[in-house]
């Protein structure tokens, strides 16, 4: 009797993920070198559509991805993992030409590593922009004349600007701005962040909302995003007070356009990382107002 040949990786079949794949993402998170990120995990899988192909010869997960839908307008892509045992068996690209066609044509952006952009790229992808990454421990620039007490609202001199701890009130005025900065609708998100964060806080001027900066764990650091703010000054205001509330090292992925704000970390004690290239399939440009949006919740990168 002939024995059946194994089925190519390439053709293994999709599935949908739920909240109870949470290890095995994790898993893969880590085969990979990244940190397990179990909370971030949980988040995309609630909020987001997860996609899988089940490790044939264990219980584990061969590849994954991600993508968060926003509406007619845009959905993003993150989170594509391939087990390493099984890199650079195609595996990558059957996996992105099935989750694009899932999308029925909705425009597309992921943020893309060097590595993982010849494959973006051969798959109609166009680099739109680029972010940069920023970590280290965050020592702050001596201005006493525009900072509150440490962990406490900050406030900027003459300005009337302060910042403060969110409060539930707060919401309809943060997803105000947040549209404005993405040009999207990210509601689906933005109702799961006072749980997902640590640290939630809001700049407030003369009683309007005008920029909020959440602060959430990622292994041994603290990540910065979303960090959404009228102008720079604002930015760095809600930074400092986000960083006074922690002891970890800060994270953030930077807008590569805000290059005052990537100086500023610099000189605060924060290391250059790895940069990503954002893409985009369908659409020439990010939409929203990019001058408003210097980090978004995380970058899941590829």
């Amino acid at each position: 009797m002939s024995r059946s040949l194994p089925r190519p990786l390439a053709e293994l079949p999709l599935r949908r993920l739920t909240r109870d794949d949470l290890v095995p993402c994790a898993d893969l998170s880590e085969d990979r070198g990244w940190p397990r990120d179990e909370h971030r995990w949980s988040l995309l899988l609630s909020a987001g559509t997860a996609y899988g192909i089940d490790d044939p010869e264990s219980k584990g997960l061969i590849a994954t991805c991600v993508v968060t839908a926003y509406g007619p307008r845009m959905a993003a892509i993150g989170m594509l993992l391939v087990a390493g045992r099984h890199a650079r068996k195609g595996v990558g690209r059957y996996m992105m030409r099935q989750v694009i066609e899932s999308t029925g044509g909705v425009p597309l952006s992921l943020h893309a590593t060097d590595a993982g952009r010849p494959l973006y790229e051969e798959l109609g992808f166009l680099a739109v922009g680029r972010t940069e990454r920023v970590s280290g421990p965050f020592r702050p620039l001596a201005e006493p004349d525009r900072l509150g007490t440490a962990g406490g609202p900050g406030t900027a001199a003459g300005a009337g600007l302060t910042v403060r701890p969110a409060s539930a009130g707060d919401l309809q005025a943060i997803l105000r701005l947040d549209a404005d900065a993405f040009g999207l609708d990210r509601t689906h998100i933005l109702v799961r962040l006072p749980a997902f964060a640590d640290h939630l806080r809001v700049a407030e001027e003369d009683g309007e909302l005008v920029g909020y900066g959440a602060l959430w764990p990622s292994a041994e650091s603290h990540v910065v995003g979303p960090l959404i703010a009228r102008d720079t000054a604002t930015a760095k205001l809600l930074v400092t007070s986000l960083a006074a509330a922690t002891d970890r090292p800060l994270r953030a992925d930077i807008d590569a356009r805000h290059e005052e704000l990537l100086d500023w970390f610099r000189e605060c004690g924060l290391g250059s990382g790895p940069a990503t290239t954002v893409m985009s399939l369908g659409s020439p440009e990010q939409p929203g107002q990019w001058t408003h949006r210097f980090a978004p919740l995380s970058v899941a990168t590829g």
